[in-house]
């Protein structure tokens, strides 16, 4: 039985009708465990959202299907891990999902996994870039070290792999593919060499007749890098046009100087990169953060591009989310048979979230150090934890659940709750404050992390702020 590993993984876009992908297999480490899909809502903000998801069966096997009119990354998780897949519309993949990469340390708090195929045919997307992607290596392995001894032969051999990429794949139909060729190369003109092509030149040979793609990562990953912090390389007066333009709250005014940039040339791009731009901005004490939020609000409603618009959404989101100081998304605690809550019914005290697997050994070893810790800060700190309902605990994980002497709430992994707060692995915390704003997330732990730091510090001082308070109040 031959089995497929692939490496590098990365995502592009097929104009087709939706049509149903079904991904089938074994995952022996992950029996009785959920097994999720998700997909990539732009490549800019990278936030995910949850496709489908099933339960590995006693066998060790699972089957998960859904329909997508493109060929598309899927991130395939289940416990703490994540890998990922290509799929296209129509397709049929037959997989194995390792605990943990053969040559990596398996790390309790998530691995990054190699999925594996069985039966992969040439003619699907994640053969194609398997086998390009071996011959790019190979070219890179042969010739990266002549590029500062010996300059004009790297790029004669570098001129000549580009025309033998295109002679190999010049009858593939595929835009997804070829786009995916075509900035995996773009990405190798960017090693420096005293023969590389400036700026505009490739700005006008890779950016400025292609297509937007918003779905394909090579191409996104090519754009996100070429314009990465371009306010600071603009021209000054740009610059300070840019500046005025925040300072007035105008998204109007910030396009119409991005637009004297002859990289910016394009509209759909320039709107694409004042979004990215601000995002980057966002958090420089050289520009008004309220006004570089208004403008992002703005464009989060109306854009001249509508792709455009959904981007503007997520990177707002992305970077006002969680941020410490910043207003802690809603959640409302439910499960059948308890009492319904919000962050409203916590207020008033510090709330720390304590986000668990009852399943794994980690958390067995830590709730334990958790409850101590509670005993000590209750007082003046609530406690609630929370776990993802895929499937009826095991006798062990019930008598864990049953331990905590505080809030537990089995919640459904449909829940916006997982997004919200960007939990990936497990344990992991989040402190709200008093009034419900993000102090941390995420958050210390009860046990020491690498600088040997514990939460135990921080509900100290909020101990004594508290008991300080109480004092100034009693005089």
């Amino acid at each position: 039985m031959r089995i497929l590993f692939f490496i590098s993984i990365t995502l592009a876009t097929s104009l087709s009708f939706a049509q149903n992908v079904t991904i089938k297999g074994l995952a022996p480490a992950y029996v009785g465990a959920s097994i999720e899909l998700y997909e990539i809502a732009d490549y800019f903000s990278n936030m995910e959202t949850l496709i489908t998801s099933s339960t590995v069966k006693e066998d060790s096997t699972f089957s998960l299907s859904f329909n997508t009119p493109i060929t598309q990354k899927i991130i395939v998780k289940s416990k703490n891990n994540k890998g990922f897949i290509f799929v296209q519309p129509g397709g049929l993949y037959d997989v194995f999902v390792p605990e943990k990469d053969a040559y990596e340390p398996y790390k309790p708090t998530g691995n990054s996994i190699e999925i594996g195929f069985f039966k992969l045919d040439s003619t699907d997307i994640n053969y194609k870039i398997l086998d390009f992607e071996q011959w790019m290596y190979r070219f890179i392995g042969n010739n990266y070290y002549r590029k500062n001894l010996e300059p004009q032969v790297f790029s004669e051999n570098f001129d000549r792999f580009k025309l033998n990429v295109e002679e190999a794949y010049k009858k593939d139909t595929s835009t997804y593919f070829k786009t995916h060729i075509r900035f995996s190369i773009a990405g190798l003109d960017n090693i420096q060499t005293s023969t590389e092509r400036g700026r505009d030149e490739k700005h006008d040979f890779y950016i400025k007749y292609t297509p937007v793609q918003y779905n394909n990562e090579v191409y996104m990953s090519y754009i996100s890098n070429f314009y990465q912090n371009i306010i600071p390389r603009l021209s000054d007066d740009v610059n300070q046009s840019v500046y005025e333009g925040v300072l007035q709250s105008s998204p109007s005014l910030v396009m119409k100087a991005l637009g004297r940039d002859y990289t910016l040339i394009n509209l759909r791009i320039r709107e694409l990169i004042m979004i990215k731009s601000l995002s980057e901005i966002y958090h420089s004490p050289q520009f008004p953060q309220t006004n570089v939020a208004t403008i992002l609000d703005s464009l989060s409603n109306k854009c001249l591009f509508k792709a455009n618009q959904e981007i503007a959404k997520n990177l707002i989101t992305r970077i006002t989310t969680l941020v410490p100081g910043a207003k802690a998304p809603e959640i409302v605690f439910i499960e059948e048979g308890k009492s319904t809550k919000t962050l409203h019914n916590f207020k008033g005290k510090h709330l720390y979230i304590h986000f668990f697997d009852p399943e794994s050994q980690r958390s067995e070893q830590e709730i334990p150090v958790l409850i101590e810790t509670f005993s000590k800060y209750s007082d003046v700190v609530q406690f609630v934890s929370v776990y993802k309902k895929t499937k009826t605990p095991s006798k062990k994980a019930s008598h864990l659940i049953q331990s905590i002497p505080w809030d537990v709430y089995a919640m459904s992994e449909s829940s916006s709750l997982w997004k919200n707060y960007r939990i990936e692995s497990y344990p992991q915390y989040t402190l709200i404050d008093a009034a419900g704003y993000c102090v941390a997330s995420p958050a210390l732990g009860p046990n020491p992390n690498g600088q040997y730091e514990t939460i135990d510090k921080t509900f100290f001082y909020i101990k004594r702020a508290r008991e300080r308070g109480n004092e100034h109040l009693e005089r």
